[in-house]
């Protein structure tokens, strides 16, 4: 036998059964392995996914409103150069923070979301909601939810069947899509990520929307 020979013979593959090798251990693995992959989402995951594709579809309804723009205008329009509680257009401050979070500034929209629901906007309260829902934290998603649905001030407060009707409606609008809900534009998402870089002390955008914000929007919303 050659050289060549004795290697060839050594790089031969063995066709017979390997040792201890359990067929039966290895089908109820990959059995296992099958379930795993197609099994169901906790309801959690699938709770916080669904309160963010809620968000989406409301914030979107609130940007396209034909008043949103105007609400932004005076909000541009405003004495000061950050928000503060003082000469705030609430429902300026809820449009923008839609915008925020269309446009992926999600923290921002937060802040803003807050000063108008800490002046009284249930709106505004629900978004909270649903963004704390979102990112799966319970307590604040429950406060937000008792902002919204506390009658002891406002005897027209929504209850759990209105809420439940808006959510219906909501994922009726995000399954078939809807003209009436556009999503922002890229010369909206250029403007507001403009505002972004011109923060100065702040992660977020504390700072109000100005006027060339503002006319996109008007330009936006009669489109």
């Amino acid at each position: 036998m050659t050289a060549i020979d004795e290697l060839l013979a050594d790089a031969r593959i063995p066709t017979g059964p390997r040792d201890g090798f359990d067929v039966g251990t290895a089908l109820r693995r990959l059995a296992a392995d099958a379930a795993a992959a197609t099994a169901k989402p906790h309801p959690d995951t699938v709770r916080a996914t669904e309160a963010g594709q809620r968000l989406s579809v409301v914030c979107r309804w609130i940007l396209n409103k034909p008043d949103a723009a105007d609400h932004v205008d005076r909000l541009a329009q405003e004495p000061g150069t950050r928000a503060d509680d003082s000469h705030l257009d609430v429902d300026g401050a809820l449009v923008f923070a839609c915008l925020l979070y269309l446009t992926d500034h999600r923290e921002s929209a937060q802040f803003w979301w807050q000063l108008a629901a800490g002046a009284g906007h249930r709106a505004a309260a629900y978004c909270l909601h649903l963004h704390h829902l979102a990112l799966g934290e319970t307590r604040e998603t429950r406060h937000w939810l008792h902002v919204v649905t506390d009658d002891v001030l406002d005897s027209e407060a929504p209850d759990d069947t209105f809420l439940s009707t808006l959510e219906a409606v909501a994922l009726y609008v995000r399954r078939t899509g809807s003209s009436l809900a556009s999503a922002p534009t890229g010369g909206l998402e250029m403007e507001v990520d403009r505002l972004a870089t011109e923060k100065t002390d702040s992660c977020i955008i504390v700072q109000r929307p100005d006027q060339r914000l503002a006319d996109l929007l008007h330009d936006f919303t009669r489109r």
